[in-house]
């Protein structure tokens, strides 16, 4: 089977990803635990803050994910890119069952036994501790083991902003349009799911049975010790060492391979540590871990720079377009470094069976068969400036219905498949070859250069300039020929992204 041959090739890789996976889930259920279960008592015993309490954990279950990592995204302290992100946002959204479930087993028990103490002469202290919490044992281990759950299944979407886990292979399968890739994630996520539910269901059983005393302090023992781990950890997570450079990338093929270009260049010729923070999500997403140093530089292009990160009009000369974005970035501390070699503009693409079979040529032929069409798009190319609403304007496009939105990689799928008949792509793509399609001419100049260009921090490149150094060693290099070879290598043929950038900077991708 395939999956099983590729976790034994990358036997390392995928311990290393599930002992991320395991910590980022214990570490917020416990941390989350450490806070619930105080503030359930509480709110057991004054019904006025816990109605708030409740309705506030509430609010917090209804956001998305990936909203919940965007809101966590500029903050200072709590937000940015890696682990610290993933943990708040994984410890919110284990809040609500634990919350829950100690507020149920407090107020359910007997009002009898209450009264019963009170008539022994107990202290609220000694009732607390020696009779609800003890009766309550097993309603909580309930809440830990639905929080448990949720946060195993939940840390795959933390690899988003680049905190590692499990979910590093499923957004790389996506990216590269690999099964194989996406199942190595998916089934041991799934099984860990599976194994801490059932290691919480036996402890749930057990307190069950068994409500003495000792069953109460070992769980508030076990909260209060890893409440303590928790902060020294997000110490340590907080922290990295000043010689060693974050490299990024954006969540699709070519973006890995440029992202291991740019790091093992710098590994090679400037001698310096690299931590790879590849697969993050979108152009804001890099943006704002670039500007919050949490990574020290990414490939943008100099089209989305211009529109999508400093919201500027369209340009259609390049010297215009780089120099306005040069400036634009020296003046938030970023440095724009030469561009690789290569323009990956976006590619309206068909199905190269449908190109020959009409005489499609360029996008107004596009727009003559667009009311018969279905059309999807990537996320960002709805939402950007120089996305789908101004091509339809400039082009007079009108669907038979709205576009449809999905991951990029995929789009290219649906188009080959026969589900839609009109996306967006890029112009360097290799699954254009590998898929038989057509990209149309932009015959009218709609879209901005998009050179592919390092942006840094210029704090980091002033620290080490043996990096900018290496990086500028890379200018020009990079042609569109290359890159779609490299891409058609990483998407069509599914060689790791790493193993495709090595082949080109030992100059064994040769260009005829």
């Amino acid at each position: 089977m395939r999956v099983i041959r590729f976790w034994l090739e990358h036997r390392t890789e995928v311990l290393a990803l599930l002992g991320q996976h395991v910590l980022l889930a214990g570490l917020s259920t416990l941390v989350a635990a450490a806070f619930a279960v105080p503030l359930g008592i509480a709110a057991a015993h004054r019904p006025r803050l816990g109605a708030p309490l409740v309705a506030l954990a509430n609010a917090v279950q209804t956001v998305p994910s990936l909203a919940m990592f965007g809101f966590l995204l500029p903050l200072p302290v709590f937000g940015g890119i890696g682990s610290r992100t993933a943990i708040v946002a994984l410890t919110l959204y284990a809040l609500l069952p634990i919350l829950r479930t100690t507020i149920t087993g407090i107020t359910g028990i007997d009002r009898s036994v209450r009264e019963a103490g009170i008539a022994l002469g107990m202290t609220p202290r000694q009732l607390l501790w020696q009779v609800e919490l003890p009766l309550a044992i097993p309603s909580i281990v309930s809440g830990l083991r639905i929080a448990a759950v949720v946060a195993v299944g939940s840390a795959t979407i933390a690899a988003a902003v680049g905190a590692g886990g499990l979910g590093e292979y499923i957004y790389r399968g996506l990216a590269m349009v690999d099964t194989t890739v996406i199942l190595a994630g998916a089934i041991p996520a799934a099984t860990l799911a599976l194994l801490v539910d059932l290691a919480l269901w036996w402890a749930e059983r057990r307190s069950t049975r068994r409500h003495a005393r000792h069953t109460l302090r070992g769980p508030l023992a076990v909260a209060a010790t890893f409440g303590l781990l928790a902060l020294t950890a997000w110490g340590v997570l907080a922290w990295r060492a000043t010689d060693v450079v974050v490299v990024g990338s954006k969540n699709f093929a070519e973006q890995l391979v440029l992202g291991e270009i740019v790091a093992q260049t710098i590994e090679r010729d400037a001698g310096l540590r690299v931590d790879r923070r590849l697969n993050l999500g979108g152009t804001l997403i890099c943006d704002r871990a670039l500007a919050a140093g949490d990574i020290d530089v990414y490939v943008e292009y100099t089209g989305t720079a211009l529109t999508a990160v400093f919201g500027q009009p369209l340009g259609t000369s390049r010297a215009d377009v780089t120099r306005t974005v040069r400036d634009l970035y020296a003046r938030t501390g970023r440095a724009l470094l030469p561009p690789l070699g290569f323009d990956n503009t976006f590619a309206m693409l068909v199905r190269g069976a449908d190109a020959r079979a009409r005489g499609l040529r360029s996008i107004d032929d596009a727009a003559r068969e667009a009311p018969r069409w279905r059309a999807a798009f990537g996320f960002e190319f709805l939402d950007r400036p120089d996305g789908y609403t101004g091509l339809a304007r400039a082009y007079g496009i009108r669907l038979a219905e709205p576009p449809s939105s999905m991951d990029l990689s995929l789009t290219y799928r649906a188009l080959a498949s026969g589900k839609v008949d009109l996306i967006a792509g890029d112009a360097t793509s290799g699954l254009i070859r590998a898929l038989d399609l057509v990209a149309l001419d932009d015959t009218r100049a709609y879209f901005p250069p998009y050179d592919a260009v390092p942006v840094a921090r210029s704090e980091t490149l002033l620290r080490h300039p043996e990096m900018r150094r290496a990086i500028e060693g890379l200018a020009g290099r990079i042609t569109a020929a290359h890159m779609r070879e490299m891409n058609y290598r990483v998407e069509a043929l599914r060689q790791p992204p790493a193993d495709v950038a090595r082949a080109f900077l030992a100059g064994e991708i040769v260009i005829h």
